[in-house]
């Protein structure tokens, strides 16, 4: 793409995350371009696999039923949860990714929210434990995505876990990791429930210089059963408005900053 084209094409994509669905003629007005040019940039978007047309309106490719899972509704019932929240807390991640940035990206929904937020971008190189979260990618010539490989914890997390995807990081530095959980509280940190799992993200925070949490307001201030890392490993969290401030207090107070969307 020409360098104008590009930028109005990633104005497209931009209004697409944020909004989810639109039309040529919306996004024309605000992006201050001409409809036979927004209709240039679709095609153009659609042939590289970031947009799905259908009936008039347009929308950000991604939201797909993976094949080997078709008969697991487990992840794709996880992801109507909190939809908008993931949205903008993806949105907001994948705003603080520079371009040569080595990033990684935890298994989980919100998680796979921020892959989305990512696939048109390029010079980046993205590591991930998610099977999901390299599907994402498959389609696109520029991505740059190291799977750990390893062993799938169970249908519906795509989560590699194991001795394979625990050596794999050892060898691996990240400018920042993003990472979900079941609970990030306080005073006991950040936990997810499977120990085999927490092992493999408890790697991705030792070889990350940022420590990114992105997770909804339901999840702060809950803790589950296997600590990932504690409190004071975390550089950011990135959470919805619903959030208490005195959850985002008690986070504050541990030198923690809290982004909230």
């Amino acid at each position: 793409m020409a360098p104008k084209t590009k930028d109005r094409a990633n104005q497209i994509l931009h209004v697409l995350l944020q909004k989810g669905q639109s039309c040529v003629e919306d996004l024309a007005v605000t992006i201050n371009a001409s409809p036979a040019s927004v209709r240039r940039d679709l095609i153009k978007l659609a042939q590289r696999g970031l947009v799905n047309r259908t009936h008039g309106s347009v929308e950000l490719a991604g939201k797909m039923t993976y094949e080997p899972f078709r008969f697991d509704a487990a992840f794709p019932l996880r992801e109507e949860r909190f939809t908008d929240e993931k949205r903008r807390i993806a949105i907001a991640a994948s705003e603080m990714v520079n371009e040569g940035d080595t990033i990684a990206l935890s298994p989980g929904t919100t998680t796979t929210q921020v892959a989305r937020s990512l696939r048109h971008r390029e010079g980046i190189h993205i590591v991930t434990s998610a099977v999901n979260i390299g599907m994402e990618f498959s389609s696109l010539p520029n991505a740059r995505v190291t799977l750990t490989g390893g062993s799938i914890r169970w249908p519906g997390a795509f989560s590699m876990v194991g001795a394979t995807a625990f050596d794999s990081l050892q060898r691996l530095f990240f400018d920042k990791v993003f990472i979900g959980a079941c609970g990030i509280h306080p005073e006991h940190g950040l936990t997810v429930i499977e120990s085999d799992e927490a092992l493999v993200l408890g790697e991705m925070v030792k070889h990350a210089k940022q420590v990114i949490a992105v997770a909804d307001s339901s999840k702060l201030g809950m803790f589950t059963s296997v600590k990932v890392c504690g409190t004071s490993a975390l550089h950011t969290i990135i959470t919805d408005d619903a959030v208490d401030t005195k959850m985002v207090e008690a986070f504050q107070q541990q030198h923690v900053q809290v982004i909230v969307v």
